[in-house]
């Protein structure tokens, strides 16, 4: 059965993009600076989210997993946005570099001017508009690239069966797994860490991919209920319900691993170059930083704690919801300290505005995208075990 998009949430949608394009249009004519940060911590939050999709999906197939094969429609269909996100990193990139990104001022590399910067001037091989261009273009045939064949193999498996194009994507699968190891790392370096082109940090990757999977499975988990609530995805239960919910408690965790371990270690130290990203942090966003710890850690740590609570649809909502709201927070302490700094007095609605808009883009491609398949890829050959999934 394909989903059908309720016009109520087309016109839901609508009204959230249009809050967002003229929340953009009024912000550019008032504060340019502020606007192109939202847009970058928007977008990048909601690619992140798509990207998760067909993460998930490659993952699935090589590790030859069937309990999720009765919702692989949903992270496919969050996969679909990704080409939107990166078309939209595209022109973030290309119109407000300057605004953004502090190394691609021409003067910090001339050592006649007294704005020379030698630190950044050191990082040129790497940090240089063409070469940064030409990772960009990169990303966007990879990422946009492999989600579309998987997309276009699990449409062709509806109509022939079979196992050609379940073994066909396993190998598709493993080729992604490898370009997404890499090209997560460099995209988070260039969309996220060279915002502080001083700073840089071994675990950056890895954080950023912990806080892109844990607010993928989020709304994935969201969407799976949404969908029950409508009638869909029947054969879904809380079996398969609870081993979302583990995801979300497991990879939470991790993301806590990994912000601790980034942030104690250089405190720890207390080396110079190494403090002065998160000095900026602690100084003017401190009550953010709090914030941020304990809404991805703490809060979905003791509610998703027990068996129960990871098959409870509202506890799930909740719990979820947390999550997404948390590592938005997660993504905006990534930027705003970098791109506005001391300048920030608290919350604008420039960037409330748009998130919703951003909001209304995700949720519009994403209820596109269910509604041209099924929502259950009835010739999957790993589908039954899908149906009799029971822990």
């Amino acid at each position: 059965m394909n989903y059908t998009f309720p016009q109520k949430n087309k016109n839901l949608t609508f009204i959230l993009m249009a809050i967002g394009v003229i929340t953009i249009i009024a912000g550019f004519l008032m504060n340019p600076h502020r606007t192109w940060s939202a847009l970058l911590i928007n977008n990048f939050y909601f690619l992140a989210i798509g990207l998760c999709g067909t993460f998930f999906v490659a993952v699935n197939y090589i590790a030859q997993a069937g309990w999720a094969v009765g919702f692989k429609r949903v992270p496919e269909a969050m996969g679909s946005y990704i080409m939107f996100g990166m078309l939209g990193m595209i022109l973030i990139f290309l119109f407000g570099h300057h605004d953004l990104y502090h190394w691609t001022h021409a003067e910090l590399y001339d050592k006649k001017n007294p704005e020379y910067d030698e630190i950044i001037a050191g990082k040129h091989g790497f940090l240089n508009i063409p070469f940064y261009v030409v990772r960009l273009i990169a990303y966007f045939c990879i990422w946009v690239g492999f989600t579309y064949w998987f997309r276009q193999e699990s449409l062709k498996e509806d109509i022939d069966g079979g196992v050609n194009h379940y073994h066909k994507c396993i190998k598709i699968g493993a080729i992604f797994i490898i370009l997404f190891g890499v090209t997560s790392s460099t995209s988070a370096w260039d969309f996220l860490m060279s915002v502080d082109a001083h700073w840089f940090s071994t675990l950056f990757g890895w954080y950023t991919f912990a806080g892109l999977f844990v607010s993928g499975l989020a709304t994935m988990c969201l969407l799976i209920l949404y969908l029950k609530s409508k009638g869909y995805l029947e054969n879904v239960n809380e079996n398969h319900l609870h081993d979302v919910g583990k995801f979300m408690f497991a990879f939470s965790i991790f993301w806590t691993y990994l912000w601790f371990s980034q942030f104690m270690l250089i405190w720890y130290a207390n080396l110079p170059e190494e403090v002065t990203y998160f000095k900026a942090r602690w100084d003017h966003y401190r009550l953010l930083f709090w914030v941020n710890f304990f809404i991805n850690f703490i809060f979905p740590f003791l509610v998703l704690m027990t068996r129960d609570a990871k098959r409870k649809r509202q506890v799930l909502v909740i719990a979820g919801t947390a999550i997404l709201m948390g590592h938005w927070i997660d993504v905006y302490l990534m930027v705003m300290p970098g791109t506005v700094g001391l300048d920030w007095n608290g919350f604008n609605i420039i960037e409330f505005g748009v998130l919703a808009g951003y909001a209304g883009l995700f949720l519009f491609v994403v209820q596109t995208s269910l509604s041209k398949a099924p929502t259950v890829a009835k010739n999957h050959p790993l589908l039954p075990e899908s149906l009799a999934h029971h822990i």
